[in-house]
């Protein structure tokens, strides 16, 4: 039996140099819809299907903990998210640790379905990993 199943791509996260140009190609060019602002941390949850495309501005406060804007030797994904079920805190870690890969414990986000419980790690190739539980 699996510890958890994925249930849909909850989110991605954008790092982003011009936070006003991105949101007018996001919005105009692609038709998604602004769900939520949040200027104290210099993000933008744009609506994309049931999913989110979330804009973060490098020179905000979330961005600038991620170092430098996207260029060559950096790439512009912050994480991708994947929405689980269920979302059983310890089980995750537990299985997660049995496969060697070391996790943060679970925190409260905001993602496409709300704000509910996450856990973050790397993959093999230090891509941003989070797993979400479903809204509380």
């Amino acid at each position: 039996m699996r510890t958890f199943s994925i249930q849909h791509i909850d989110h991605v996260v954008l790092r982003v140099k011009d936070i006003t140009r991105s949101l007018a190609f996001y919005t105009s060019v692609l038709g998604c819809e602004v769900k939520k602002r949040r200027d104290d941390l210099g993000m933008i949850h744009l609506s994309a299907g049931t999913s989110l495309i979330d804009l973060v501005d490098v020179n905000g406060s979330i961005g600038r903990e991620g170092g430098e804007p996207a260029g060559k030797q950096r790439h512009n994904v912050d994480h991708v998210c994947l929405r689980v079920e269920p979302f059983d805190e310890s089980a995750i870690l537990s299985h997660l640790a049995e496969a060697g890969v070391f996790a943060e414990k679970a925190q409260q986000r905001y993602g496409a379905d709300g704000t509910g419980w996450s856990i973050y790690f790397n993959d093999p190739d230090d891509n941003r990993i989070e797993l979400k539980g479903p809204a509380i």
